[in-house]
């Protein structure tokens, strides 16, 4: 019975996803707002330019974002009052680069008022961020709303570096998601930088029998344990996520192959044959990865659920 209700829910969620990609359109603003996508990406390139780390922000806060009440730039409300909001929620305080996406929402609300809505502006903010740093290029499908509801607590449901793989795919799943897309989103590991803290489980008492993880290579957990000892209180002690940080590509696959991930996470793709044959299809394919990329990112951006378009996107109108 409860498997039976498992897969109707799943079923449900497919239907809803199938549902949602259908009433966004790839020419949303054509007549609306035509210069909508020219403006955010302008401001995603000098901000790019300033700031290398903008591109793995906007990329993670797009993924944040769409994991919790689907794509509707909750994750952009400010706390207010006695409810604490998505952006202060744990897994979330280390986001940053908020204030690309107020200096876009305020170019393309000079140009068009109350059209665009901040949901759009983020999923193309994160496309922007990826086709900048090299990688794929796709078209955002658009017409999404911005949601009203933001609770810390729902960050709950964001999966965390420490899941083994059983978590993975059920929270990939619940929300329409499939194993490759997994493996291809995961890629997105590929810019941007970590702190010790989602680490600290692979380096630092592993299990009972072991202080670090076995898949580690040995090596690579020893520069691990370098910058982050056991008890570490370098506030912004981490490591790149992998060696060419700035730039989308697929080192990240390699360096999985090579036992030199950061995550349990990142590890826990290696745990079965179909998802490990993937990592190693991506590791020697570029292409083949950049392309499954772009279609899992349109895949998980058309999750949303939003009511409004607001006029200020950290205070709903």
């Amino acid at each position: 019975m409860a498997s039976m209700v498992a897969q109707l829910c799943s079923l449900l969620i497919i239907f809803s996803i199938s549902y949602l990609v259908d009433s966004l359109s790839l020419n949303y603003y054509d007549q609306t707002c035509p210069k909508a996508e020219s403006t955010i990406t302008n401001v995603v390139k000098q901000a790019m330019m300033a700031d290398k780390t903008v591109s793995a922000a906007l990329l993670r806060m797009h993924f944040h974002d769409c994991f919790i009440r689907g794509c509707d730039a909750s994750v952009l409300l400010n706390s207010v009052g006695k409810n604490t909001a998505e952006k202060d929620g744990p897994p979330n305080v280390s986001l940053h680069s908020f204030h690309v996406i107020d200096s876009a929402k305020k170019e393309v609300e000079e140009l068009c008022p109350g059209v665009v809505s901040c949901a759009d502006i983020l999923a193309l903010a994160a496309r922007d961020a990826v086709a900048l740093s090299g990688g794929p290029n796709w078209e955002v499908p658009k017409g999404r709303k911005d949601g009203r509801t933001s609770m810390a607590s729902e960050t709950r449901q964001l999966p965390a570096p420490t899941f083994d793989f059983s978590q993975l795919i059920q929270s990939f799943s619940q929300r329409g998601l499939s194993g490759e897309d997994l493996v291809a989103l995961s890629g997105g590991h590929t810019l941007g930088f970590s702190h010790c803290s989602s680490f600290r489980n692979r380096i630092h008492n592993f299990d009972a029998s072991h202080d670090i993880d076995p898949s580690l290579n040995p090596s690579f957990a020893a520069s691990l344990r370098n910058v982050c000892p056991a008890h570490n209180t370098a506030k912004n002690a981490g490591s790149t996520m992998d060696s060419s940080s700035a730039a989308f590509d697929n080192t990240y696959y390699k360096l999985l192959i090579q036992g030199k991930s950061l995550f349990s996470s990142d590890q826990a793709l290696m745990s079965t044959a179909q998802t490990k044959a993937l990592v190693y299809k991506f590791a020697s394919s570029q292409e083949a990865f950049k392309e499954a990329f772009a279609m899992s990112m349109i895949r998980m951006s058309s999750l949303n659920g939003g009511q409004e378009v607001r006029l200020d996107c950290r205070v709903v109108n």
